[in-house]
């Protein structure tokens, strides 16, 4: 799934070809993906012109407006393999064209996704398609003393709580263990038990893997994502342990492990993280 870095990549790309113009017709091959009836959609963005591009977490918000004035928005969630890009008119947008927006240039912005799981949906205010978001990981407001006050407030393990969209909005599988990684700190390890010292290393941990993610254009380890140009990310160059189960660890030379953490794939180095103390732990289940 498209996490933080592939996001923001979207939107800094796409925005150019799309802000400043007006949707003129709207094609809904697959209807689920605009939530409902393809005609109430249609309604609800068509002559109305794009002002903004920007990201929230891992959805996509186009501002909308009509005659001037500020009106709704599209918010869209790539899901697992959705994928954005802008091309010429064509009357077979292709199998896996689940939306196109006709623009006043005469190209569409087509939505692309093969599993199906990806959304775009009309709203009037995007927060009524977020739910409950939690800081965002680069902006001012998640502070290294907020994300200490906040991780002494828990007393769940740190991988679960750091994926937990509601506590900290954007981060996935693939950035949270590279950010623990970095920061030398266990999956299992309890919120609640994390030194201060921990804390501000987790801290810039995550700041400086997603600004080296985005500054690569997000991560391509399948066939799935790719920018609205086209191409692939290169982060997955850089990775220091996800996917990189038994492969030595670039720091110490320990195999890497692929365990599994509250049901998700979990990589890690046992000597540069090691296992917290205290009562048995859960059983992990290598892969």
């Amino acid at each position: 799934m498209p996490e933080l870095p592939e996001v923001e990549t979207v939107a800094r790309l796409l925005a150019p070809d799309v802000v400043g113009r007006e949707i003129r017709a709207v094609r809904a091959p697959w209807k689920p993906t605009v939530g409902g009836s393809p005609a109430a959609f249609g309604k609800a963005v068509v002559g109305r012109r794009v002002t903004g591009l920007w990201r929230r977490a891992k959805y996509l918000v186009f501002d909308l407006e009509r005659a001037g004035a500020a009106d709704g928005c599209l918010v869209a969630h790539l899901r697992m393999s959705g994928r954005f890009h802008v091309e010429e008119p064509s009357a077979d947008c292709g199998p896996w064209c689940r939306l196109a927006l006709t623009l006043d240039d005469g190209r569409e912005l087509r939505f692309v996704d093969v599993r199906k799981f990806g959304r775009v949906l009309a709203a009037r205010r995007p927060e009524d398609v977020f739910g409950v978001l939690g800081p965002e990981p680069l902006s001012d407001a998640f502070a290294p003393e907020l994300l200490l006050e906040e991780l002494r407030a828990k007393r769940r393990h740190l991988k679960p709580l750091l994926l937990d969209q509601s506590f900290v909005a954007g981060l996935g599988n693939i950035y949270v263990d590279e950010s623990l990684f970095q920061a030398g700190l266990h999956p299992l390890v309890h919120a609640n038990r994390v030194s201060a010292a921990k804390a501000h290393a987790l801290h810039a941990a995550i700041q400086g893997t997603l600004r080296a993610a985005i500054e690569r254009e997000g991560s391509s380890f399948d066939t799935f994502y790719r920018t609205p140009n086209g191409q692939p990310g290169a982060y997955q160059e850089q990775f220091l342990v996800y996917g990189r189960g038994g492969e030595p660890c670039r720091r110490c030379g320990t195999k890497i492990r692929r365990l599994v953490v509250g049901q998700r794939g979990t990589h890690i180095c046992p000597r540069c993280q090691p296992p917290p103390r205290g009562p048995a732990r859960p059983v992990l289940r290598a892969r």
